[in-house]
């Protein structure tokens, strides 16, 4: 009898954990880059972080999928560290849902009437569809199977009452706690799941095997214990997804203590407002206190989110100095996180490219080690974009890609005319109509570099075509001018070749610089 009374406890326990995996993954593929967008546009504070995190992962049940998108943006350079931390505050909020999904239909609907039925519904939209309502169709099946294994559990623990003894777990003393809590961290450890872990406590304090204390206490340990599985998976990964394991696991710690501080008051309070709240509804009451201590804790830590980023930067700081820092190994696992990546290590390269040009320009002295190192980051970008693959569906992504490739490879150009063919530059001021030009070029690249740091790249294409349009233009007939001249004797032949050399610079980098303002405006 001990063991069927187990063996149906256990079973119950893993259709639940089946229902959350197939729940999740279906809610995960349906929600697919509209997360991510999402994530991004809506994040702009790290209060707006907060809840835009909270409610994506109260949408896809995952608190995981929701964290793994703000580790690529930050990765990726398009998001602060300082804004992520929003995202990860309110993802600790929205795992609460599942709670209360339990607390308010687990244990008073019955699986005949409601889960089963679901499970058909869900199963039949899978089989007879291959659209997202195939898709739904798992959602659906897998949210009535999460009460299917809540009933069999509630089953197996009432008549487990007797085999376990908690009455020893004391929550007299900080120690009793202290045990309850480490309980719940090593279960949500061994389920890898912190909403089994939730869905069992309920089940036992339902079922009389618990008191309230004793299950605040284990809650608040399940919540501590998500956070080794997000540190152990950042071990290796960028310094974003250190930064943000570490951070998810120091903020979790610093929450535990504060709940561990609320349990008495909160008890005082919930059963002041609602006299006998912790007995008559504890399962309630538990969710309650679950969603109370993780929405105190974020309205806590929000007003003070950079210097809690800033503390998180000085344990794990970010020692690479070279402009191609973003391009994480990592993130090639997802390619459109790759594809930002890349998009922002070009922009930074052409930044640089469109200084150095100017200080050619103007004749200021520009080392070669700067000039080398330069090249190197191109062609580890160059690398990096060798190694994104993209599936064959994959339609605006390839466009992107494709895009940058253009976009590096003008990149490439415009550096081998500022390192072999700087003379050049400093030539074109010998002749009248290219100064004009040289003297066009010079005052118009910053202007452009100010575009682009401004991300006004439909500012820049227009100012880098007209820039092109002009300097062709005005050296469309200078070399049968210059050809002519040499003709008459009024010129010397290496002045010739050195003015027609120079026209061709001026023409191949206001190409180049169109070009690349052009194709990056495309990636984006």
């Amino acid at each position: 009898m001990e063991l069927a009374t187990t063996l149906q406890a256990l079973g119950g326990l893993g259709i639940f954990l089946l229902g959350m995996v197939i729940m999740t993954d279906s809610l995960k593929k349906l929600a697919g880059d509209r997360l991510r967008l999402t994530l991004f546009e809506l994040t702009k504070t790290p209060v707006s972080g907060a809840a835009t995190g909270a409610l994506t992962t109260a949408i896809v049940q995952s608190s995981s999928a929701t964290t793994v998108a703000a580790v690529g943006f930050v990765g990726a350079g398009l998001m602060t560290f300082s804004n992520a931390l929003g995202i990860i505050f309110g993802a600790n909020i929205g795992t609460t849902i599942t709670g209360w999904m339990v607390a308010l239909f687990g244990f008073k609907l019955s699986i005949d009437s409601f889960a089963l039925p679901l499970i058909f519904i869900g199963v039949l939209l899978r089989l007879l569809s291959s659209t997202k309502l195939a898709t739904l169709g798992l959602v659906i099946a897998g949210f009535g199977l999460l009460f299917v294994g809540i009933e069999l559990l509630q089953t197996g623990m009432a008549d487990m009452i007797n085999l376990f003894n908690f009455a020893q777990l004391s929550t007299d003393s900080i120690f009793g706690l202290l045990k309850l809590v480490l309980i719940g961290l090593a279960f949500t450890l061994v389920t890898q799941s912190s909403s089994a872990g939730v869905a069992v406590t309920l089940t036992a304090l339902f079922s009389g095997m618990i008191e309230f204390e004793q299950a605040a206490a284990l809650i608040i340990g399940m919540d501590v214990g998500t956070t080794v599985k997000s540190w152990i998976a950042s071990l290796g990964g960028t310094i974003g997804a250190k930064r943000t394991g570490l951070s998810h696991v120091v903020y979790n710690l610093m929450t535990a203590v504060m709940a561990l501080l609320l349990i008495t008051p909160y008890i005082a309070i919930i059963n002041w407002i609602f006299p006998g709240a912790t007995t008559d509804n504890a399962e309630l009451a538990l969710v309650g206190f679950h969603s109370f201590f993780n929405l105190i804790g974020v309205l806590a830590i929000l007003p003070f989110t950079r210097q809690f980023a800033s503390l998180i930067e000085t344990i794990i700081p970010d020692n690479r100095t070279n402009l191609t820092n973003k391009l994480e190994p990592k993130l090639l696992e997802v390619p459109e996180l790759a594809l930002n990546a890349v998009q922002q290590t070009l922009l930074i390269l052409h930044k640089a490219l469109l200084t150095l040009l100017h200080k050619r320009l103007v004749n200021e002295n520009v080392s070669e080690h700067h000039i080398t190192q330069l090249q190197l980051e191109l062609d580890e970008t160059q690398v990096y974009l060798d190694r994104i693959h993209l599936q064959p569906d994959q339609h605006a992504l390839w466009k992107r890609l494709v895009s940058m490739i253009h976009s590096l490879d003008h990149l490439q150009r415009l550096h081998e005319r500022c390192e072999e063919e700087a003379d050049r530059a400093i030539a074109s001021k010998s002749f009248p109509t290219l100064a004009k030009a040289n003297q066009r070029l010079t005052e118009t690249l910053p202007i452009i570099l100010s575009e682009v740091k401004h991300n006004k790249f439909s500012k820049a294409v227009s100012i880098t075509r007209e820039l092109n349009d002009s300097i062709s233009h005005e050296t469309e007939n200078y070399r049968n001018i210059m050809v002519e001249k040499m003709g008459r004797g009024e010129i010397e032949a290496d002045q010739c070749w050195d003015s027609l050399e120079a026209v061709r610079w001026m023409n191949r980098v206001s190409h180049h610089l169109y070009r690349i303002s052009y194709h990056l405006q495309k990636s984006l």
